[in-house]
């Protein structure tokens, strides 16, 4: 497997390993798209897209798994919104998710980025060093995000960060 910036031939690929990953189960629902395509098509169409944070997990050619990285805020302060992060249905629990993430935190903290969030498992995302957001400081704009809004302090993060968290427009247009 290779974790690499995304392509603009990979755009269809994206869009299935999101439909996969996030497909209704219910055959009647199912028709429709999930959100998640849309707000990865209205995030690359955005200002907060950062086109070298879109990664994607590719095997034999094929993206089987993607994630990405834009911009948001924290009061004044320019931080780092992470995902949708989406794997095929039937490559999930392989380790391409957790790839995914390692590396979207490892290249951001390598931009100096100091800090991601995100809305996110409480149960899967502590083991890349996430922590409840409040413990830092910041407060979703949406309180019904409160409990499951986490952040990832990075190298340059600095105590100062602290206030709302903010992501980018299109995710409040889902």
């Amino acid at each position: 497997m290779l974790i690499r910036r995304e392509h603009a031939d990979d755009i269809a690929g994206i869009a299935a390993v999101h439909r996969s990953a996030f497909a209704e189960r219910d055959t009647e629902r199912a028709a429709a798209d999930p959100a998640e395509v849309g707000l990865v098509a209205a995030l690359r169409g955005g200002d907060a897209w950062i086109p070298t944070l879109s990664l994607v997990a590719e095997e034999h050619g094929a993206v089987v798994g993607h994630t990405c990285l834009t911009r948001a805020a924290v009061g004044p302060f320019p931080v780092l919104a992470l995902g949708p992060l989406g794997v095929l249905r039937e490559r999930q629990r392989d380790g391409i998710g957790g790839a995914l993430v390692h590396a979207a935190l490892g290249a951001a903290d390598a931009l100096d980025e100091p800090l991601v969030g995100l809305l996110g498992s409480l149960d899967y995302y502590p083991r890349f060093g996430f922590a409840p957001a409040a413990r830092y400081g910041i407060a979703p704009d949406r309180p019904e995000w409160a409990s499951h809004l986490q952040v990832r302090p990075l190298t340059t993060f600095d105590s100062r960060i602290a206030g709302e968290f903010r992501y980018a427009d299109a995710f409040y247009e889902l």
